[in-house]
């Protein structure tokens, strides 16, 4: 069910992940609410290779009614630019549909950690499953203000990418380096604690996960 963002209010703070349902069904975790992922978030990190050549990666979500039987819907937006800066900005736009069907309680409703997503217009054909596995947010010690949010997602393999991870920030300009050490660092113990079942889904991300450049202003379509 949806909670509270977990805070990570410095480098020592509470910052938990949990593996893909895929490699543990019965994982524990905590649900985002919506609103929380209801924003533009910059890509700050991937082990997607077509990231490589693109920079200011960033995705948008937007509220969509639900289905007919309940489960949460969102308007995905992916917007890119040539790592050159040549060009305009490109789009892939889709729908994401909860996936409660994944659950080891697949009754459990208001999940938002697995979504189906579906791609608009001449991409109708292509669908992928991604999930969310950690989320939550800094604060500023003094002022309890919130600085920063972060998401870490994984995407199976389609037809046309392999499997990976993403890590993202709603800063446009990334975030904290910080806080993206530490989320990398959590990243890599939850992989090695799940074993040889793990290992592969480990060694690719050791081996492909790269920072995605952010050249900021954003150019806008």
């Amino acid at each position: 069910m949806a909670t509270t963002p977990p805070t990570n209010s410095s480098p020592g703070g509470t910052l938990t992940l949990r593996l893909p349902y895929k490699y543990s069904p019965s994982s524990s975790h905590s649900s985002p609410p919506l609103d929380f992922l209801h924003r533009t978030w910059s890509v700050t990190h991937s082990t997607l290779s077509m990231w490589r050549s693109a920079r200011n990666v960033r995705i948008t979500y937007r509220p969509l009614a639900p289905t007919k039987d309940g489960r949460p819907r969102i308007d995905d937006l992916v917007e890119y630019e040539n790592l050159s800066g040549s060009g305009g900005v490109k789009t892939v736009a889709g729908v994401d549909t909860g996936n409660w069907d994944l659950l080891a309680n697949n009754s459990t409703q208001k999940d938002t950690t697995s979504w189906d997503w579906r791609g608009n217009g001449w991409l109708f054909f292509v669908s992928s499953h991604w999930e969310v596995l950690g989320w939550g947010e800094r604060k500023n010690e003094e002022t309890g203000e919130v600085e920063e949010r972060w998401v870490v997602t994984w995407f199976a393999s389609t037809l046309f990418t392999k499997e990976g991870v993403d890590v993202y920030s709603d800063r446009p300009e990334g975030g904290s380096k910080e806080l993206m050490e530490e989320v990398l660092r959590v990243l890599g113990e939850v992989l090695e604690g799940g074993g040889e079942g793990t290992r592969s889904l480990k060694e690719m991300v050791e081996r492909d996960m790269r920072e995605v450049k952010i050249s900021l202003p954003w150019k806008e379509r």
